[in-house]
């Protein structure tokens, strides 16, 4: 009689991460950063999206200390929040 092996089990499916959109304001200037890491990662062959560049500072953010934390943020411009209204 033959032998049969037992059937192979599916591995289990990874849970997808759920993703959330959003929007935000920010200065002209510190926009304009975002091309600017974005173009230094590409030149050194490291391509990455806007959101990796902002993911990316988000976890170094929270790799600070708190007081570190405080004094970069006391560091920053405080802007209107909003959408600037159209011309």
């Amino acid at each position: 009689m033959p032998r049969t092996e037992p059937a192979a089990k599916k591995p289990k499916k990874e849970q997808k991460i759920k993703v959330v959109r959003d929007s935000f304001t920010m200065p002209e200037g510190e926009y304009l950063k975002i091309a600017e890491i974005k173009d230094i990662c590409a030149k050194a062959g490291q391509p990455v999206k806007k959101s990796e560049v902002l993911r990316a500072g988000l976890k170094a953010l929270a790799a600070m200390t708190p007081a570190q934390l405080k004094r970069a943020l006391a560091g920053l411009e405080k802007i209107k929040t909003g959408r600037p209204k159209k011309p």
